[in-house]
């Protein structure tokens, strides 16, 4: 499990690194456009601005580097529902960092917080946090994957919901993939190193799955900004990419089932029963 807090020791919270995601959850109380045509070359600084944050643990305002959503083109998605946008990859940027208190979280979470969970910050990150190193121009996917493990240890220390925790460690593992699909070949150990970031990644898969059906009967939907349909294929796929594959049958089969269902999801859900075949036939 430590794997997923590596790289915290050097803002200093090695201490952290030891944590269980999900340890006790079951004991938690419940209450508690762009380029139009143009030749000239457009580069990742290009899709990016300083927004001013106030971060709700320290109070003290801080500036980070955001995407200019409306600038951005999607143009595709993995089976897992990773986006994948043109000349940029806006996941390096979900994670919103305090540089003074070390409060991190992803940007639909960040505002979200009580007094008790602050308390909880301020006492277990903060008062050993090191700061963390401003970039350039742009986020590198060794600084946003920090920044992400940052964001976990968070959501463990304040107690978050379960969905919160799943939902980062996908994020995580996106910006995993994303590394070594953008890995130089030129890189010492090349295959070496995409096979501990695909190992990494599937640990921060298995952690995401663990989580969402943590949160599943337990939590309202929209989860995650997701309707129930959704995160039941998200988690067929997720099974899937685990090797969970009884379990990928029966979410995927929900889906098809549901009546609430909308035609994009169960069209997503037949493509991935296929690949759930195929990948079971090739096990055999």
């Amino acid at each position: 499990m430590g794997n997923l807090f590596s790289g915290l020791s050097a803002l200093g919270l090695g201490k952290l690194t030891s944590m269980d995601v999900y340890e006790n959850e079951e004991k938690k109380d419940e209450k508690n456009d762009g380029d139009k045509g143009a030749v000239q070359e457009v580069s990742e600084a290009d899709f990016l601005f300083e927004k001013a944050y106030n971060c709700p643990v320290c109070d003290k305002e801080f500036k980070a580097k955001t995407i200019k959503t409306g600038k951005i083109k999607l143009i595709a998605a993995d089976s897992d529902l990773r986006p994948k946008y043109q000349s940029v990859d806006s996941l390096k940027y979900d994670v919103i960092a305090c540089p003074h208190c070390g409060y991190a979280a992803l940007n639909r979470y960040f505002n979200y917080m009580t007094s008790a969970q602050a308390k909880l910050i301020r006492q277990n990150i903060s008062a050993n946090f090191k700061g963390i190193e401003q970039g350039g121009d742009v986020v590198s996917y060794d600084e946003a994957i920090v920044k992400h493990r940052l964001a976990l240890a968070n959501t463990v220390v304040k107690r978050a919901k379960s969905s919160e925790k799943a939902y980062t460690c996908l994020k995580t593992a996106w910006l995993l993939r994303g590394k070594a699909e953008h890995l130089p070949e030129d890189t010492a150990d090349y295959n070496k190193v995409r096979a501990e970031l695909a190992a990494e990644e599937r640990e921060f898969l298995e952690n995401a799955y663990n989580g969402f059906l943590e949160a599943f009967p337990k939590e309202m939907f929209p989860m995650c900004g997701m309707d129930e349909n959704t995160v039941s294929y998200l988690v067929a796929d997720l099974a899937r990419r685990i090797g969970k594959y009884e379990d990928a049958s029966r979410w995927v089969a929900r889906v098809l089932a549901s009546r609430n269902a909308n035609d994009r999801i169960k069209e997503k859900s037949r493509e991935l029963k296929d690949l759930i075949t195929e990948e079971m036939k090739a096990e055999v």
